[in-house]
């Protein structure tokens, strides 16, 4: 019988360096070298892994990582201030918020890329 002891997910970066400033001066998370790659350590005790991929890499083209936060339009104003550039789809306003919870749709959702250009979202739930 399998019996699984722990998980975790990952994705690969062009350049662990960049990477890493980004995740830990940009987003405030606590980020540690492992063997090969990196892992991220989460508020919430969960880990993600990143590894390099140099040249090779190509960006995922959806959502690697959803970051939780207590208020969207605080979390999006301090991380414009930080250099983050948010994404702007039909669905989403002026600030790159998509407003799930007044339309009864989901979360309040907003979405930039990391250095490797893998897209990334912070959101407040209901």
């Amino acid at each position: 019988m399998l019996k699984l002891t722990g998980g975790f997910s990952g994705f690969s970066v062009q350049s662990s360096a960049d990477a890493r400033e980004f995740y830990e001066k940009i987003l405030g998370l606590e980020v540690v070298k492992h063997g090969y790659g990196t892992f991220i350590h989460l508020p919430d005790g969960t880990r993600i892994f990143f590894y390099p991929k140099g040249p090779a890499h190509q960006p995922a083209t959806y959502t690697i990582l959803n970051l939780t936060v207590d208020d969207i339009d605080e979390a999006v104003d301090e991380l414009e201030r930080r250099g983050v550039v948010f994404e702007h789809y039909a669905h989403t306003d002026s600030k790159g918020v998509q407003r799930g919870i007044a339309s009864g749709k989901g979360p309040d959702q907003a979405w930039f890329q990391d250095p490797s250009g893998n897209i990334i979202s912070i959101l407040k739930e209901e």
